[in-house]
């Protein structure tokens, strides 16, 4: 009988998956309230943007959670979620993404090999395990997984396949450790596992390659002695060759790094100490904390976006179309910037403005065939090299005959929506909202967009609109989209307030409080912080924090404990013969530099909220005085 009723539950569940796709339905959708019993998988979508065969859809597996503990998978998910949102390019094409749970439940609690290989094998749904799946020629944090078992449970969620969907199985443990290749691996509880996941999801999805300079840990790498590499973030060159042959990252040569510092060629990477150049001095692909760099976002963009199609739909071009008739193109929607729609007519560039719809009766065009295309792009700032611009991922293009001797049908389509940014939960002020509606062949439905009962022009796309160009004060904030002659009017609040930080540090020496000047903290030797985010909208906050202005790095508590402040000392913490916590000039392994820093440091913090909001930094300086002082 708990079979049967299980696998009612199972069925719900799928039934429920497909009618979302099918409807083309957008929002956020919460995990299964009831946990599995035990005896089968549950597919669950956690956030649907639209059909999965127009879609990247990530697909998230736990092993090793009992059906007891399935709770914990759970919250171990939204845990990664949450911090993946707030690292770009995530954050920005957040809107291209659908993300699924895989419930499987385990027989036993754990995974293989954990910690230790003399630890004991775990009965588990997709046989996870730490050093290479138990090898003893492997590392410890080398967390594998059964391809096959984990294809079987992605393929059950519908309309994914390898082509459009990337999988990432979260293993129930605490030890740090993950993997990446044909699948992302990630350990779910650590302090760091939220930060290892888009790690891995940068080796699988990107191709991106370590800028570890070493393998084992505690072991510094050799030198390299292979030829250029073909890692985009890996190079032979200098500077000088970079710009004279326009190759690898020139073109982001002495630009502000995202991961901190400027972007130029930092020695190690490849597990090599030395012979090979990467574009920053840490990024995520080398600390976990840090964001990806210019070069990797890059790559990341492309990667993507080449997982989705820009043109959603289109008026059909299977035949010649009339000349008394609309022609349409339908996009998809980045949140962190519009795409753009530029009309031709036998290669003559339109004056549209970026509309999504064309009126051939306004061309009054001569007898006979013409051709008419539509060419979408992204924009983006993230990419800079034209020939990832022009490429599939970012650019698409779809064309038509129009002869003007044909006769269209009035179909009769009345104004509607047909698809938008979802309302459920606060938009950002930074945020591109959008509203897409039917389309009738004789008449262009226009949206009405209007902010605290205001009218907002927004040009002719009026399809998307961009937030940050209302320049909204902070607050709470209520937009609305609607279209003459259509019943249903859109609402969504708008969140202009970024959630808000606090530090608390350790016991100080002293503190000295100077008119116009941040407060200062003077320590003789190891100090903690802990920081606190508080946000008056539901919804998960990352809080960030950088010293002298280096990059911003997210605050996790501390690798052994999530629970534990940041631990600051003047040469850092060795953990697992990685370094935490030097203040002044970062260290990552034990070989870095570990001349102390002692002086004053301006230590900076801000937030992320759940709906995009980046607030502004603010900060305190700290002193650490040298021994005997």
């Amino acid at each position: 009988m708990t079979s049967q009723r299980s696998g009612v539950r199972r069925e719900v569940a799928r039934v429920i998956a497909v009618c979302l796709l099918a409807a083309g339905l957008v929002g956020t959708v919460p995990a299964a309230a009831e946990t599995p019993t035990g005896d089968g998988p549950v597919v669950v979508p956690v956030q649907t943007t639209g059909p999965a065969d127009r879609r990247f859809n990530l697909v998230f597996l736990g092993d090793g959670y009992t059906a007891a503990e399935m709770p914990a998978f759970r919250a171990d998910l939204e845990r990664h979620l949450n911090t993946l949102w707030s690292i770009e390019p995530f954050a920005s094409y957040r809107s291209y993404v659908n993300v699924w749970a895989v419930e499987s439940p385990s027989a036993e609690s754990g995974v293989d090999c954990d910690p230790g290989l003399d630890a004991p094998a775990r009965d588990t749904a997709l046989d996870m395990g730490f050093w290479g799946g138990c090898n003893p020629g492997s590392v410890q944090r080398l967390l594998t997984v059964d391809g096959r078992k984990a294809a079987a449970l992605a393929d059950l969620v519908p309309g994914t396949k390898g082509a459009n969907r990337q999988i990432v199985a979260l293993a129930h443990s605490s030890t740090y450790g993950g993997a990446g290749g044909g699948y992302a691996t990630a350990s779910g509880g650590n302090a760091l596992s939220s930060l290892i996941t888009p790690h891995e999801i940068g080796h699988s999805l990107g191709g991106l390659q370590d800028e570890y300079d070493y393998y084992g840990r505690g072991v510094p790498g050799e030198t390299y002695s292979g030829p250029e590499p073909s890692s985009a973030h890996h190079t032979l060159l200098t500077e000088r060759q970079m710009l004279d042959e326009r190759a690898k990252w020139w073109r982001w040569l002495g630009e502000r790094s995202e991961a901190g510092g400027v972007i130029g060629r930092f020695e190690g990477g490849l597990y090599n100490t030395k012979g090979v150049w990467r574009p920053s001095r840490h990024s995520l692909m080398k600390t976990l904390g840090y964001a990806f760099d210019q070069v990797e976002r890059e790559v990341m963009v492309r990667a993507i976006s080449a997982k989705v199609n820009l043109v959603q739909d289109h008026t059909p071009n299977e035949a010649p179309v009339g000349a008394d008739r609309t022609v349409w193109v339908d996009t998809l929607h980045p949140v962190g910037g519009a795409l753009s729609v530029t009309w031709r007519l036998d290669g003559r560039m339109l004056p549209t403005g970026g509309a999504r719809t064309v009126d051939l009766r306004r061309l009054r065009l001569a007898p006979g065939p013409h051709t008419l295309t539509a060419t979408v792009t992204d924009p983006t700032p993230f990419v800079r090299d034209q020939a990832v611009r022009a490429s599939p991922a970012l650019t698409r293009t779809v064309g038509w005959t129009v002869d003007p001797s044909l006769t269209t049908a009035r179909d009769g389509t009345p104004a509607g929506f047909t698809g938008h940014t979802p309302t459920g939960s606060p938009v950002g002020a930074r945020t591109v909202v959008h509203a897409d509606t039917t389309h009738p062949v004789d008449r262009t439905p226009v949206v009405h967009w209007r902010l605290d009962g205001r009218p907002v022009a927004t040009g002719a796309n009026d399809r998307d609109l961009d937030l940050r160009s209302l320049r909204m004060a902070p607050g709470t904030h209520t937009l609305t989209a609607r279209l003459p002659g259509a019943a249903e009017t859109l609402t969504w609040t708008v969140d202009a307030r970024p959630a808000t930080a606090a530090y608390e540090l350790s016991e100080p020496l002293r503190t000295v409080r100077r008119p116009g000047r941040p407060v200062e903290y003077v320590y003789d030797g190891p100090f903690t912080m802990r920081l606190t985010a508080r946000d008056d909208q539901e919804g998960a906050v990352v809080s960030q924090f950088r010293v002298d202005g280096d990059g911003w790095y997210t605050y996790y508590g501390w690798p052994t404990d999530a629970d534990a402040p940041f631990r600051f000392t003047p040469g850092g913490t060795v953990i697992d013969d990685l370094v935490y916590g030097k203040l002044g000039r970062s260290r990552a392994v034990p070989w870095d530099d570990a001349t102390p820093d002692y002086g004053t440091h301006t230590v900076e913090y801000r937030t992320v909220d759940a709906a995009g909001n980046v607030s502004g930094a603010r900060g305190f300086l700290v002193t650490l005085n040298p021994p005997g002082r």
